[in-house]
């Protein structure tokens, strides 16, 4: 129903997110990037508070948001309307720069520090990595989902 008339729908899903921080990021960023939806879990993922809404800026109140009783559930619709489920990961199959991210698509988030949850990682259909180039091991989560909705948006104007 939240993508209903939607032709090539642009999903951003986050799994176990505890940050308030990073969550309001991601919302203001999901947003500014005209993401569809954002879904997370119901449990196991920081709630809509004052501070989510402070870092949103505003989109904590027009982003589309769905809270999934079970995300992988939710992942296998996705699936069968034939969104790709496309996963973030350090040891991904590859670079996010080296894959078609083009059409519709679902871009799975992991927690701060801990990544995707098993079962979330085994309902994508890819997992990407983004470059590390510098001497730290990752990046921080908003500004790691930022970089990628981005690079969608790049691939998805040329195509």
């Amino acid at each position: 129903e939240y993508l209903e008339g939607i032709a090539a729908p642009l999903i951003l899903i986050l799994d176990s997110i505890q940050d308030p921080r990073n969550f309001g990021a991601c919302l203001r960023t999901a947003e500014s990037a005209g993401v569809d939806l954002v879904v997370v879990p119901r449990s196991r993922s920081v709630e809509m508070t004052p501070t989510v809404s402070k870092v949103a800026s505003g989109a904590a109140e027009t982003q589309k948001i769905a809270r999934v009783t079970n995300l992988a559930r939710f992942m296998r619709e996705l699936q069968q309307l034939g969104i790709r489920l496309m996963g973030t990961d350090d040891e991904g199959d590859g670079s996010l720069y080296e894959h078609d991210v083009t059409g519709s698509i679902a871009l799975v988030m992991g927690a701060e520090g801990t990544g995707m949850r098993r079962l979330t990682r085994e309902h994508c259909d890819f997992t990407v990595n983004l470059p590390m180039l510098g001497t730290v091991e990752s990046l921080n989560l908003s500004v790691a989902t930022g970089v990628c909705l981005y690079e969608i948006i790049r691939q998805r104007s040329i195509s």
